[in-house]
C-alpha cells in the first residue's frame, strides 16, 4: 500500500487518515498548524510522524492529501511547490468540492499527478471511525491516472466513485450545499417558529425530528416526487395562504417559504398532480395577485 501524507489534519483529514490506515495504507505524516492538534490527530489515528510545517509532511508520502479549507488550497500549493521536494509520480489530491484540480496546476508543473477527492459526507468532528465513508458517494476529478487511483481508494473505503467534469464542480457544489447545510437551515428556521410560539427547544426537536425521518425514509423507500405532501402540491390554496400571512411576520422565513412553493408547484406540476385551474389559483396566490 502506499504512503499517505495528510496536510490539514482536521477533521475531515482526520477521518480520513484513519480510515485510510484501517484499509492498509500507511499514515506517514501529518500537518497542522499547532502541536497540539496535530498530536491529537496522530493520536486517533494511531500512525504517522506529526508536522506543524506542511511541506515536512508532504515529503514524506507518495500520496498527498490536502484536506485544507479552499482558501488555504492555493497558499499551501504554492508553498510546497517551491519546497524543493520532488514532484514526478507523486500524487496530490485536495478535497474541496468546489475547487477543480486545476488549482493545483504550480505542482502539476512539478510533474505532480494530480485530482479533486470529495466525500459527499459532513464531518462535524475528529473521529476514528470506517464508517463515516461506507456506502457515500466520492466526487471525482482530475487526470487520468489520478482518476483511476481515486476511484480504487472510494471503493476500499467503502463508497462510491462520482465521476465529475471540472467546469460542473460549482453546480456539484451548490447541489451538496443545497442538501447538507440548508437542510441544517430549514430545520433551524422550523425551531424558531415553534420557540416562538413557546414550544421549548427539546420538545420542538421531539416534534420535528420523527417527521424529517418519515420524510427521508419515503424519499429512500419510493422517490422524492412521491415523497413530497403538504398543502402546495394539493392545491389547498387557504392553506398557504394562511401561511403567508403569518409569516409576514417573519420577512426573510416568508421570502424563503415563497420561493420553496414555488418549487414545489412546480413539481406538482411535472407530475399532473393538479388540475389547471389549481395550479393558475396557487401561482396567482405565490405571486402576490
Amino acid at each position: 500500500m502506499m504512503n499517505v501524507s495528510i496536510i490539514g489534519a482536521g477533521r475531515l483529514g482526520t477521518s480520513l487518515g484513519y480510515a485510510l490506515s484501517r484499509k492498509g495504507y500507511r499514515i506517514k505524516a501529518l500537518s497542522c498548524k499547532t502541536t497540539s492538534s496535530v498530536e491529537e490527530s496522530r493520536k486517533i489515528i494511531g500512525q504517522g510522524n506529526a508536522f506543524t510545517e506542511n511541506a515536512r509532511a508532504a515529503k514524506e508520502g507518495d500520496l498527498v492529501f490536502l484536506c485544507l479549507p479552499d482558501e488555504e488550497i492555493v497558499r499551501v500549493t504554492k508553498e510546497l511547490a517551491v519546497s524543493g521536494i520532488e514532484w514526478p509520480n507523486k500524487f496530490v489530491f485536495h478535497c474541496s468540492g468546489l475547487l477543480t484540480s486545476e488549482i493545483l496546476k504550480p505542482l502539476k508543473d512539478k510533474e505532480a499527478l494530480i485530482g479533486s477527492f470529495h466525500p459527499i459526507q459532513a464531518f462535524s468532528q475528529k473521529r476514528a471511525g470506517e464508517e463515516l465513508f461506507e456506502n457515500i458517494y466520492f466526487g471525482l476529478e482530475g487526470c487520468s491516472k489520478a482518476l483511476v487511483l481515486s476511484q480504487k481508494i472510494a471503493r476500499q473505503l467503502g463508497g462510491h466513485p462520482l465521476i465529475l467534469q471540472a467546469k460542473d464542480k460549482a453546480i456539484y457544489h451548490a447541489a451538496c450545499s443545497i442538501a447538507s447545510n440548508f437542510f441544517i437551515v430549514l430545520i433551524d428556521m422550523a425551531f424558531s417558529l415553534l420557540e416562538h410560539i413557546g414550544v421549548q427547544e427539546k420538545q420542538a426537536f421531539q416534534a420535528i425530528l420523527p417527521l424529517v425521518k418519515g420524510n427521508l425514509h419515503n424519499v429512500k423507500k419510493f422517490n422524492i416526487k412521491r415523497s413530497l405532501t403538504g398543502p402546495v402540491v394539493r392545491g389547498d390554496r387557504e392553506s398557504v395562504s394562511l401561511h403567508l400571512a403569518a409569516l409576514r411576520e417573519f420577512p426573510s422565513y416568508h421570502e424563503a417559504y415563497l420561493t420553496l412553493a414555488k418549487q414545489a408547484l412546480e413539481m406538482a406540476k411535472k407530475q399532473k398532480r393538479l388540475s389547471p385551474q389549481k395550479i393558475k389559483a396557487m401561482e396567482d396566490l405565490l405571486e402576490g395577485k
